[in-house]
């Protein structure tokens, strides 16, 4: 039994918040402290939000939630923790001060990280008690569905702490990038601010609105910055040539003066008064939480687009999903395929899952099984595998988004050339929402025709099916559509 991680959280704003749900999601237990009197209020909300939507990631579920625990000081939130995420603040001096408080408390073997935007490790650490122990971890809002972590060590951090560090954020589901040098605004912020000082000049010049600066990049370079960086798109857009080319052609305009990166405007109280207003009337009413859904919806979709193609940030969700996939106890007994939060882009116009989804969660729950049965990517990479030839779906109950579902599988046949499964899709209090059947029949895929299995594929399925049958018949095995008057 794998032993209960602990994680604090000092600071529980926004930032703060994220983590805290980011961990505890992960089936870690969270100590939070902060002493803002609505800190428990605002990560309750940020919660709300982060079950709603990291799930949604996943094609498994996700470990039993930990238990989040308020702390009334930092000794009580940081002693016996594995990992300490600071989220105060971004004054230098608090930051200082903080980590001193928590150094006084901590384990030494504990990894103690800053979610600073901008100060460098080196000056969070200046004398500190153990300045080996400390770094950067600095994640992107919203903490809980963005896999990105700068990991940004000192030259005084321990070899163990960045090991450490870059370990524990892997097994929480994110994507952990180590900065090789600290630098004011590490790497992604850098980038940030430079898009952040154009606009706003465009802004004071009368060049264009916030909604107009903001369709320009949802519309255009951020659908795809999404699955591609500054890099790699401009590579591509060198065509057969390269990056060689598009430098020979565009190198020559970075020395024209477009930019005003070494400026900022003065932010005068009419230009904060104009830039406020027009992003007020960008939210058209909508409250900062109403947002904070459409954007992680948004974000789910998108990441799960990048899943398909295991690109990107959908590379690192397919992983985590494969950490948190477990194998079946006894395979004699029904086998539990799939377990899973219904995602919001599954439902329909009625708000409930759209029949589709019914086939894909099935579809996906025949895949397990045969991986369950040796019968898996490295088999049909052999040139082996099975085709669904049939299949028949019972719609029998109504499942929502964010319910939790489970397909339990049973084998009605595994002789010779045949696997005939039956599905049930269970909700979480136990009703049967849907059944599906499936006819496969095992083929070569050079020659694309029947034939046997592979003999231990063919053992293991036989030994289950025969196994299943005292499991009985289940209700609606063999059914053509019925009407019912």
């Amino acid at each position: 039994m794998r032993a209960v991680m602990q994680a604090a959280i000092v600071g529980g704003g926004v930032i703060g918040g994220g983590w805290a749900a980011r961990f505890l999601l992960n089936g870690w237990t969270v100590r939070v402290y902060d002493p803002d009197p609505e800190s428990q209020r605002k990560i309750n909300e940020v919660l709300d939000n982060a079950r709603r939507s990291l799930p949604s990631l996943y094609d498994t579920s996700m470990p039993p939630e930990g238990e989040l625990i308020f702390c009334e000081t930092i000794k009580q939130a940081v002693e016996g923790a594995h990992f300490i995420q600071e989220s105060v603040p971004e004054r230098l001096s608090v930051k200082v001060d903080v980590f001193a408080e928590i150094q006084q408390h901590a384990p030494d073997t504990a990894v103690i990280a800053s979610s600073t935007s901008g100060f460098k490790p080196s000056e969070l650490s200046e004398g500190a008690l153990r300045p080996e122990q400390i770094l950067v971890c600095h994640p992107f809002n919203p903490v809980y569905l963005l896999p990105l972590v700068e990991i940004v060590p000192s030259s005084q951090t321990s070899e163990a702490i960045k090991q450490r560090s870059k370990e524990l954020m892997t097994q929480i589901g994110m994507y952990p990038l180590m900065v090789r040098k600290e630098i004011d605004g590490h790497i992604n912020d850098r980038l940030q601010e430079a898009l952040w000082r154009e606009a706003l000049w465009l802004v004071n010049d009368g060049v264009a609105t916030t909604e107009e600066i903001d369709d320009s990049v949802r519309f255009g370079c951020g659908l795809r910055w999404a699955q591609m960086g500054t890099f790699q798109t401009f590579w591509l857009a060198g065509g057969e040539g390269g990056m060689r080319h598009f430098l020979a052609q565009f190198g020559p305009s970075l020395k024209w003066p477009w930019t005003k990166l070494m400026d900022v405007p003065d932010l005068t109280d009419e230009l904060i008064d104009t830039i406020s207003d027009q992003c007020d009337d960008q939210a058209n009413g909508k409250t900062p939480r109403e947002m904070e859904r459409i954007r992680d919806d948004n974000l789910v979709g998108m990441i799960r687009a990048l899943k398909k193609n295991n690109w990107g940030a959908g590379e690192t969700m397919n992983q985590h999903d494969q950490r948190m996939r477990s194998e079946p106890a006894d395979l004699s007994q029904l086998v539990q395929t799939s377990h899973r939060q219904v995602p919001q882009s599954w439902t329909d116009y009625n708000g409930h899952m759209n029949e589709t989804h019914y086939l894909e969660v099935f579809s996906v729950a025949t895949d397990e099984f045969m991986q369950f049965i040796g019968a898996g990517p490295d088999y049909i990479a052999s040139g082996l595998s099975y085709f669904t030839v049939e299949t028949h779906i019972r719609h029998l109950d109504e499942v929502k988004a964010g319910e939790q579902i489970k397909v339990m599988t049973q084998v009605l046949d595994g002789a010779g050339k045949k696997l005939h499964l039956f599905h049930r899709l269970e909700t979480e209090d136990g009703r049967v929402a849907a059944t599906g059947e499936h006819m496969l029949i095992h083929v070569s895929l050079e020659t694309r025709a029947a034939c046997p299995p592979d003999e231990s594929v063919g053992k293991t399925l036989r030994d289950i099916a025969s196994a299943h049958v005292s499991l009985g018949k289940p209700d609606g095995s063999g059914r053509a559509i019925g009407v019912k008057g």
